[in-house]
Formats: structure tokens, sequence, C-alpha cells
């Protein structure tokens, strides 16, 4: 099994090696700010860890095997980890630098099985899974841009099989920091169209559409899911120069105490939010 931490150390090596990844990783780039951005991606892929890779016996059937679903999987990052710990991951995505992704799996291929990762170049709009395919689906940083998004849960749905689940790693829309500077940037215009080059059409997208809990929960209950509350996990509070004069150990500590309880602190100042939503059962 590999660790978030040894899947870390393992990745800043494959930044030097790969350096088109480096704008969107920003690991080294300034080092005022590298604990900051490693605490925050370390807490998201401990989220996948517990999730998807701590996961328990299945009885006398051995190991629980599940079937996921990276929507919008970007570089790959999250099933390439699943992949190192043995979990196999078909990774969707519409973004440019898709062709990187095969040179990502020749360089973790020394460390982990990556025939566990598949990944096609599809929008799930037009190419929905097969009915009752999936145990889980993971949208990472994703969700904001899918619309129309009842359309999408609606795909999500029909993909799971009962008892199926959605784990999702978003911005928090009720962030005051990220909001004005979202509406600096786009003002109100939350969804645009854009040209896909390779499917050689326009595309629907959420422009940077981060919304809150409350509206992701009223969103997934339409479509048929609920939100798992004990599943809810806000991520990262501190600024960038809060790290420049403490012990980032410290500070992960003390954030992890302040999301566990609700207030404005929670709500409405940190900048990650997790959580997972489950199918319905059949009434």
């Amino acid at each position: 099994m590999m660790s978030p931490e040894r899947f870390f150390e393992l990745m800043l090596k494959e930044l030097e090696v790969h350096t088109e990844m480096q704008p969107y990783y920003k690991f080294l780039g300034k080092k005022s700010s590298w604990h900051f951005r490693r605490n925050y991606f370390l807490e998201r892929l401990r989220y996948i860890q517990k999730n998807l890779v701590d996961m328990p016996q299945n009885g006398s059937k051995g190991v629980y095997e599940p079937s996921i679903w990276d929507c919008g999987c970007g570089y790959g990052t999250t099933c390439l980890y699943l992949a190192m710990n043995g979990i196999s991951t078909h990774g969707t995505t519409l973004e440019f630098y898709y062709d990187t992704i095969q040179k990502r799996i020749a360089y973790w291929s020394q460390y982990g099985d990556t025939s566990l990762f598949t990944c096609s170049y599809e929008n799930l709009f037009d190419n929905h899974p097969a009915p009752s395919s999936y145990d889980w689906i993971v949208v990472q940083d994703t969700l904001h841009h899918l619309e129309p998004i009842d359309d999408a849960l609606q795909i999500f749905h029909d993909s799971l099989k009962p008892g199926g689940k959605v784990l999702s790693i978003e911005e928090n829309g009720n962030n005051i920091i990220q909001s004005i500077k979202l509406y600096k940037y786009r003002g109100n215009k939350r969804i645009i169209s854009i040209w896909d080059e390779k499917l050689q059409k326009d595309i629907l997208i959420g422009n940077e559409n981060i919304r809150s809990l409350d509206s992701w929960e009223w969103l997934f209950e339409k479509n048929q899911f609920h939100i798992n509350k004990a599943s809810v996990q806000y991520v990262r509070y501190y600024l960038p120069i809060t790290y420049r004069f403490s012990d980032p150990e410290k500070l992960l500590e003390k954030e992890r105490q302040i999301q566990t309880g609700k207030g404005v602190r929670r709500e409405y100042f940190f900048f990650g939010l997790n959580f997972i939503a489950e199918k319905n059962a059949l009434p």
C-alpha cells in the first residue's frame, strides 16, 4: 500500500521530469507557499484514502473491489494514486493536456500496476456509462464545471449501482474570499460555452460555478441522492502567510479542530469542501 505522503514525494520527483505540469501543481514554485499547498493536497488525498483505499473486508469473499469512475480526471492523479494501491479506476476528461496522461502512466509504472488506470477523452453527456456500472463516482474539482448540472446528476444516478456513491472534492462556494475573487474574474456569468477541438463541437461548462454545501444538498436531493452528513469535510482554513510563522503540522491540526464544529469560520472561511452523496434506495 502506498500512503498519500509517499505518493506526494514521488510526485514531486515526477514534476521535475514532466515540467508541463508545474503551472498546475505549483509545488516547485514559491517556497513560502510550499507547506500551504502540501497540506491542502494531502488532506484531499487522505479523504480519497479514507473512503476508497481503506476498504473493509467483504466477508468470506475477500477484499471489496469497487468499480470506480473518475469523472473529470484531469491529469489522472487520483486514478494513479488508486492504482498504486491496487484499485482499478476508469477516468474520463475533456482537458487539453490529455496526452500527458500516457507519459504519467509510464513514470508511475515503476512503482505500481498502472494497468489499473484506464482513461478516455469523452463528454459524459455524449457517452453515458451503462446503467448500474459503478459503485463510486469521483468528481474532483469537476462538479462545478458540469452543465446542465441536473442532467449530469441524473447520469450519475443511472450509472451507479444500488447504494452507489458520488465522492465530491470541491471548492466551498460560501468562502467569502474566493467568492469575491471569482466575481471579479467572471461576474455572474456562471455558465459559458466553449469550443472543444477534439470533439469538434461547442460544449457547456460551469464557469468556476462553485456552490455551498446547502446548494449541493438541494441539487443532489432533487436528483434522488442524499448527502451523508458524517462525510462532510471542510479543508484549508489558514492563508499562505500564516505558514511563514507557524508549524505546518500544528496549523493542520487546528484546521481539523475548527472544521468539526459548525459556525461562521467553517461555513465561510474554509476554501475546500468534501462530501459523499449516496444514491437513494428504491421506494
